[in-house]
């Protein structure tokens, strides 16, 4: 009779998903050595062969592919029998690890760990910065149980089968100059096609955001913008639009209430906004998770309504 041990079956699960020994032992914080011997061990248990040779790496044999089938449908069952014990006490208990973008992460996840805290003491909190692309396989694996991703007008993400999308809020976009640049002092919306001879920053060349301002001084404004700079950090991309007299396009919720040295306007071609939302694993959520989805859409609620009131774009 094979005994399987869930544990070594989530390595053969992570294998099966990124593809590298590396890629296992960087998710899941082990030496690439130490996963080929849990892998190694897992092979004695079964009694077969579950990797094999391939050019310089390894890759799954028939059994591997096989037996990580079921191990996805094991971790699952274990995954949904933790969620349903920890509903039975009084108190809500277990772990949730959220990620999120920059902004998800600063302005909605961090401000919500003290009401969980307050609220669901037994809960433990684990809160990461993370793009929805590298956040996927953590997802289908269950090392990682939200991120609150992000998609521009225009430039939707595509959505993975076996994932929960929620949203969660609509912002504005506005363009960001210096306080003292000539297309701010009328006040009132800045086309994009009087912006083509400025310097703009955006956030790193592989992400929305990116895609997003190309896209849409290619097609609005008639030209392909000079992005010299590049930050995913929203601070970093305001202080280059202060000392670079550069050129931003921000949603609201990275942007500071009050700040004099810059300028916020409306988009004069179209309305253009971005929409933040919720990803979960399918099926039932557990009773922590479920707490600090409340707290956190409070927060995107409460949110809005600040900067929805604050920013001056007139």
């Amino acid at each position: 009779m094979v005994t399987l041990d869930l544990r070594r079956l989530r390595f053969l699960r992570e294998f099966e998903e990124r593809g590298t020994l590396g890629a296992v032992a960087t998710a899941l914080g082990y030496s690439p050595s130490a996963v080929s011997q849990q892998l190694t061990v897992l092979e004695k248990e079964v009694g077969t062969p579950l990797l094999e040779r391939a050019g310089r790496g390894v890759r799954l044999t028939d059994a591997g592919r096989l037996l990580a089938q079921h191990a996805r449908v094991l971790l699952a069952a274990a995954e949904a029998a933790t969620s349903d014990l920890a509903s039975l006490g009084d108190q809500v208990r277990g772990t949730v690890r959220a990620g999120g973008v920059q902004s998800a992460a600063r302005h909605l996840l961090v401000p919500s760990l003290a009401r969980m805290a307050a609220e669901h003491p037994l809960v433990r909190m684990e809160v990461s910065e993370l793009e929805l692309e590298q956040a996927l396989p953590g997802l289908r694996l269950g090392s990682v149980d939200l991120v609150i991703s992000d998609e521009y007008d225009g430039h939707p993400r595509p959505r993975p089968l076996g994932m929960r999308f929620e949203p969660l809020l609509s912002e504005r976009l506005l363009i960001v100059l210096p306080a003292g640049h000539p297309l701010a002092a009328p006040g009132g919306p800045v086309a994009l096609s009087d912006l083509r001879d400025m310097v703009w920053v955006s956030s790193d060349e592989t992400t929305g955001h990116h895609a997003m301002i190309v896209g849409n001084c290619r097609t609005l404004g008639g030209y392909e913008p000079d992005v010299r700079h590049h930050s995913n950090d929203a601070d970093v991309q305001l202080a280059v639009v202060r000392h670079a007299a550069a050129v931003a396009l921000l949603p609201l919720l990275n942007l500071p209430a009050e700040d004099p040295t810059l300028a916020y306007r409306p988009v004069a071609e179209t309305d253009l906004g971005r929409r933040l939302f919720t990803v979960t694993r399918d099926g039932p959520l557990s009773p922590a998770l479920t707490a600090f989805l409340s707290v956190v859409t409070d927060q995107a609620a409460g949110a809005c309504q600040r900067h929805g009131r604050g920013h001056r774009v007139r």
